[in-house]
């Protein structure tokens, strides 16, 4: 198929007098194409072996969401959410999800009107110019662990936790790379000292390992 493409252009000259302006014109487009075509994987060669270059790909995982009439485990999703909520949140936002969003795809309306509830979203003003609190209801969105970035800095060692809203679009090779930091976490090498405000590998007092 790329070959069909790739098209050398003196084809176009040596046929010109046999078939005509029209499919000289034709063959000239299809030579375009070919070389739009032939740029675009050329980009993606470069960016396979940038990421080659600049460290070890992520290995590709069999997930069972990737077949053509497969979709996504809701239990595996509504799984996701715990853990997020139970150690995630703490650090990441995720700040374009809506409670919304968990409709029919982790949780009932019921459930996830009643998770929305235990939160207090600063709203208003009202009539008098106020601010106010109240509980939550679907349309809005997950609340941040951090006012701001600087705070957010400051309670992390100067590092700002990215908002995981979009992780999987916004890295290369999506949930294979966020699985792969997720379970790869080792003990480090001999000599390798990690920094205490570092959240490669952190051990609690108990001595239990915990993960960022």
């Amino acid at each position: 198929m790329q070959a069909l493409f790739l098209l050398p252009s003196y084809v176009c000259k040596q046929d010109q007098e046999s078939v005509g302006s029209a499919g000289v014109k034709s063959l000239r487009a299809l030579a375009f194409l070919g070389a739009g075509v032939s740029g675009i994987l050329s980009l993606a060669t470069l960016a396979s072996a940038d990421e080659a270059e600049h460290g070890l790909p992520c290995p590709i995982y069999p997930w069972p969401h990737k077949g053509i009439l497969s979709s996504y485990d809701h239990a595996s999703i509504r799984c996701g959410h715990q853990v997020y909520q139970q150690v995630c949140a703490s650090c990441h936002s995720m700040s374009l999800i809506s409670y919304r969003d968990l409709v029919g795809v982790a949780y009932t309306e019921e459930e996830t009107k009643a998770m929305a509830a235990e939160v207090e979203v600063v709203d208003g003003p009202n009539d008098e110019g106020e601010m106010f609190t109240r509980p939550g209801k679907l349309s809005d969105r997950f609340p941040q662990p951090y006012p701001n970035e600087q705070a957010a800095r400051f309670a992390n060692g100067g590092a700002y936790p990215p908002d995981l809203s979009i992780i999987t679009k916004a890295r290369h090779n999506g949930q294979n790379y966020v699985f792969a930091l997720l379970t790869g976490y080792r003990d480090p090498p001999a000599g390798v000292l990690i920094p205490d405000t570092s959240n490669a590998r952190r051990d609690d007092d108990d001595g239990a390992e915990s993960r960022p």
